[in-house]
C-alpha cells in the first residue's frame, strides 16, 4: 500500500555499492542462461572443498591449487575462491550475456551444490532480488551502448575480477547521464535548431538539392521526376538493396489539408514508401497511420540533414 504523502514520482534511489566484482558465470557463459534465470551467482572450482573456504583456510585451498603453472596462478586461484566467499552483499556483481550488461546483489550465504559432475556450478550465492540488464530506471543495459573501457572486462581470462571502470559502471546503471555526451547533446541539439533555421531560409532549388542528397546518403536512388512544376517537385525513389519504390513529395509550404491530400493520391499510387518532405509547415502537421508514411520538417528534416552530414552544406547555402 502507498504510503500517506509519498511521492509516487520518486526517482529510485541510486546504486552505491562498496565493491564491483565482474564473474564470468561458467565457462563461456554455460552456466549464464540459469543462473540468470534463477537468481543466482554461480561458481566452479569444483575441486575446492565448500567446508575448507567457509573456515577460510585458505592454506588448505593454496595446497590444492598446487598443481597450476606457476605461483602467480595458484595465488590467482586463492584470491578468486576467497573473493567469492568473503565479499559482502554490499558488492555488486556483473556479468556478460546475450548481449547485456547484468547485474546483482547477492546473499552472503553460499550454497554447496556438488562436485560439478552434472556440469553444473559447484556451489552459488543466491542473489538479493534477480538479476537486472536495465538501468535503474528502466532503460536496457545494451552491450553496443557501452563504452569498450567496460565490456573488455568480459575478455578477462580468469572467473572473477575487479572493474576498473567502476565509475562509469554505476552512472550507466544509475542512469548518470555522461559529462562529455551531455555537453554534446547539448551542443547537438543547438545545431538541430540553427539547421532549422537555415532549412527554412532555403531557396527552392536548394531545398530540392537538400532533399535530394539526403535521400541519396540514406542509400535511395533517385529514378525519375515526375512532377513538371517547381512549387511541386514530385520525385520517386528506388532503394537498390530492398527493391522498394518510393514516392517523394517536396513542398515549401504546406498544412494538414494538403498533406491529406497527397496521402491520398499515394495510397492509389502502388508505390512502397510515401515521403512528405516540408519546407515550412502551416500549422501542426500529422500521419494519421501507416507504417509506409514518413513526414520529414522541422526538427526531424534538420536531424535528417545533420545525421547524413550536411550542415556544412547548409552554411555554403545559407551564407
Amino acid at each position: 500500500m502507498q504510503e500517506h504523502g509519498a511521492d509516487v514520482h520518486a526517482s529510485p534511489e541510486p546504486l552505491a555499492p562498496t565493491d564491483v566484482r565482474y564473474i564470468k558465470l561458467g565457462i563461456g557463459g554455460a552456466w549464464a542462461k540459469r543462473s540468470l534465470a534463477d537468481g543466482y551467482v554461480s561458481f566452479g572450482y569444483h575441486s575446492i572443498p565448500h567446508d575448507a573456504c567457509e573456515r577460510k583456510d585458505w592454506d588448505e585451498v593454496r595446497g590444492l591449487l598446487s598443481d597450476r603453472r606457476s605461483e602467480g596462478a595458484i595465488t590467482a586461484g586463492v584470491n578468486e575462491v576467497a573473493t567469492f566467499y568473503a565479499m559482502p552483499e554490499t558488492c555488486l556483481w556483473i556479468t556478460i550475456a546475450d548481449g547485456h550488461l547484468w547485474w546483482a546483489f547477492a546473499n552472503t550465504n553460499v550454497v554447496w551444490v556438488g562436485d560439478g559432475s552434472d556440469g553444473g556450478p559447484s556451489r552459488f550465492r543466491p542473489t538479493i532480488g534477480s538479476w537486472r540488464n536495465t538501468d535503474i530506471n528502466g532503460r536496457p543495459l545494451h552491450i553496443a551502448s557501452l563504452s569498450s573501457k567496460l565490456t573488455k572486462v568480459a575478455n578477462f581470462r580468469a572467473t572473477i575480477c575487479t572493474v576498473a571502470e567502476k565509475a562509469y559502471l554505476l552512472r550507466r546503471i544509475n542512469g548518470i547521464e555522461e559529462p562529455v555526451v551531455a555537453q554534446a547533446r547539448e551542443a547537438r541539439e543547438r545545431m538541430i535548431a540553427v539547421a532549422v533555421d537555415m532549412i527554412q531560409g532555403l531557396h527552392w532549388a536548394d531545398f530540392e538539392t537538400l532533399t535530394d542528397l539526403i535521400f541519396a546518403r540514406s542509400g535511395w536512388q533517385r529514378s525519375t521526376r515526375v512532377g513538371e512544376t517547381m512549387a511541386d517537385v514530385d520525385l520517386v525513389m528506388e532503394q537498390p538493396t530492398t527493391g522498394e519504390r518510393a514516392f517523394v513529395q517536396v513542398k515549401s509550404k504546406a498544412n494538414q489539408a494538403v498533406l491529406d491530400d497527397y496521402v491520398d493520391r499515394f495510397r492509389g499510387s502502388g508505390y512502397d514508401r510515401f515521403f512528405f518532405v516540408c519546407h515550412s509547415a502551416q500549422g501542426a502537421l500529422t500521419l494519421h497511420d501507416g507504417a509506409h508514411l514518413h513526414l520529414f520538417e522541422g526538427e526531424r528534416l534538420a536531424d535528417a540533414a545533420v545525421k547524413n552530414g550536411l550542415f556544412d552544406w547548409l552554411m555554403e547555402r545559407s551564407g
